[in-house]
């Protein structure tokens, strides 16, 4: 919904082109009074704007979370192509980023806990431990797994939460990101592993905590290896190296950075067989 050019936006002739017989000054008074109007105007028109726009976004998000909560995938896979979309049309203004932010501190709106408790949750989770809900009433409730596209759109939507909301990489260190991002590293299709890799830079990058995972993981040995793999797609191992020159690159200027101790250790080692 966009909101119509205001009535009181626009003078009147009579103001634009006054006639000759007023050609007398106007009083000072009346000047300032006349400002002070347009100036409040303006505010009113302002403040309707940021609140529409602030409705657009909540509802946006309340739309796609409501669907990564399904219990089966091609629902998921829905919500979060709406969730993608909303944050690219997000990212085009920053009074809506400004907005999303603070979205993203009302825990009924945040993102990226969704995504791990869903999306990213893993299938041995769901295993039935007794058969007693055979002998009980209530059936028992059954979820599908993630398929291929929606963890790949999954990691696609914290990329753009991470970039847009430096804050949603502190949400996703609590739900242990950097180890369940490094397991669809190596057990994942092409297509997951190529949104994994922009996903970790994107979480990764001015986050301590973050860093200081990927080090207890040996991350970047664990992608060194991908590209030391002749059987890996050749484009991924070429996003393999990008990923690794990202992150060197964003360690030399950072030389405090934890991350720096294993760029340290890593430095000189060949990639090739």
């Amino acid at each position: 919904m966009n909101l119509k050019e205001p009535l009181w936006s626009k003078r009147t002739e009579s103001n634009e082109h006054p006639s000759p017989s007023s050609s007398s000054p106007r009083d000072p008074e009346s000047e300032a009074a006349a400002a002070a109007a347009t100036s409040a105007v303006e505010e009113l028109v302002n403040s309707l704007n940021k609140q529409r726009i602030y409705r657009e976004v909540t509802l946006a998000l309340r739309t796609g979370l409501c669907d990564v909560r399904a219990e089966f995938s091609f629902l998921r896979v829905c919500g979060l192509r709406f969730l993608l979309k909303s944050l690219r049309s997000i990212a085009q203004s920053d009074s809506s980023i400004t907005l999303f932010s603070q979205t993203q501190s009302i825990p009924d709106l945040q993102v990226v806990p969704l995504l791990f408790e869903h999306s990213f949750k893993e299938t041995e989770d769901e295993k039935v431990g007794s058969l007693d809900h055979i002998l009980s009433v209530e059936p028992m409730k059954v979820k599908s797994p993630s398929t291929d596209s929606e963890v790949a759109l999954a990691l696609r939507v914290l990329e753009g939460c991470c970039l847009l909301h430096p804050e949603s990489t502190r949400l996703a260190h609590q739900h242990k990101a950097i180890p369940v991002l490094m397991n669809v590293l190596s057990t994942r299709g092409v297509l997951e592993q190529g949104a994994c890799l922009d996903a970790l830079i994107s979480i990764l990058l001015d986050s301590s905590a973050n860093q200081m995972d990927f080090e207890a993981c040996n991350g970047i040995e664990e992608v060194a290896e991908l590209i030391r793999d002749k059987q890996v797609d050749e484009n991924l191992r070429m996003k393999c190296g990008e990923f690794l020159l990202l992150l060197i690159g964003h360690v030399n200027g950072r030389e405090r950075s934890p991350i720096a101790t294993i760029h340290e250790e890593f430095h000189g080692t060949s990639l090739l067989i």
